[in-house]
């Protein structure tokens, strides 16, 4: 494994792979790693000769500075992790690396899918999210580039953008890791008691309950009646919505074929989503 803390030399170990016809498969995670990112890396390493992790706590995808402050930082930690799955570059970059002075990047049209949910709720998180991750493929310039169901709205708006800028790259959506009792595998996760971690088993549980009622009710009647079973629990709820897989547009009265369920709430101070396919 090779730890690259500066652009220019992963630049030039790329292009060693590059000159031997090598595909390059990119993996762009904020750090503290979990079974979930391994899962991502090992999928990245079925397919792909070489495969980049990036460890990079963007900033500019956070909307409050207590929150990018908080953000579990755990670099050394991170590396024993990787160093056990094989023959990867790990970027952990500056922010200069990523955000140089002569950085030309301007407002992304996202087509309102940013707008929405997560969008909503985090004003200009997806414009800092696209503006990372497209700095990171103009670096890496990989062929496939990996990333978690989990952050279902992401996945969409990073298609959309890498569409839209004819990348030629292929963005591989990965299941959703989950604890052995449910619990969505999340690096915000460190930040939860034990005993939260019990509480926030109300999202999955809610999930799991919205896809039995959508045999017998419309989207806007489970909504309503999942909202219901979730206050049942400890968390506080922000949104949960019933949307079309491809458009993120929400459902009211009829089912689409790729209905899906995006749900964020906050257990004490942390926050966390979920997601699933109904």
């Amino acid at each position: 494994m090779q730890i690259f803390q500066d652009k220019q030399s992963l630049l030039q170990a790329l292009q060693e792979i590059k000159a031997e016809e090598k595909s390059i498969g990119f993996v762009p995670t904020m750090g503290a790693l979990h079974d979930g990112h391994i899962a991502l890396v090992r999928s990245a390493l079925r397919v792909t000769d070489k495969v980049v992790v990036s460890i990079f706590v963007n900033p500019t995808q956070f909307n409050t500075a207590s929150d990018l402050d908080k953000y579990p930082r755990t670099l050394e930690a991170d590396i024993a992790l990787l160093k056990k799955e094989g023959d990867i570059f790990v970027f952990a970059p500056a922010v200069s690396d990523i955000y140089p002075e002569e950085d030309l990047f301007a407002p992304f049209d996202l087509e309102g899918i940013d707008l929405v949910m997560e969008g909503k709720f985090r004003p200009g998180h997806f414009q800092g999210v696209v503006h990372v991750v497209r700095n990171l493929f103009l670096i890496v310039q990989p062929q496939k580039a990996f990333f978690g169901l989990k952050d279902f709205q992401q996945v969409a708006v990073i298609r959309l953008m890498t569409k839209k800028l004819s990348l030629p790259i292929e963005i591989i959506a990965c299941a959703i890791e989950r604890a052995p009792n449910g619990l969505a595998l999340s690096s915000r996760n460190l930040r939860l008691t034990e005993s939260q971690k019990e509480d926030a088993l109300i999202l999955f549980q809610t999930l799991e309950f919205l896809k039995k009622l959508t045999r017998d009710f419309s989207p806007a009647v489970s909504r309503e009646k999942a909202i219901e079973f979730f206050k049942k629990g400890k968390l506080e709820l922000e949104y949960l919505e019933l949307v079309s897989g491809e458009t993120l547009e929400a459902l009211d009265q009829n089912w689409s074929a790729d209905s899906t369920c995006c749900i964020a709430a906050f257990c004490g101070e942390v926050r966390l989503i979920d997601t699933t396919p109904l």
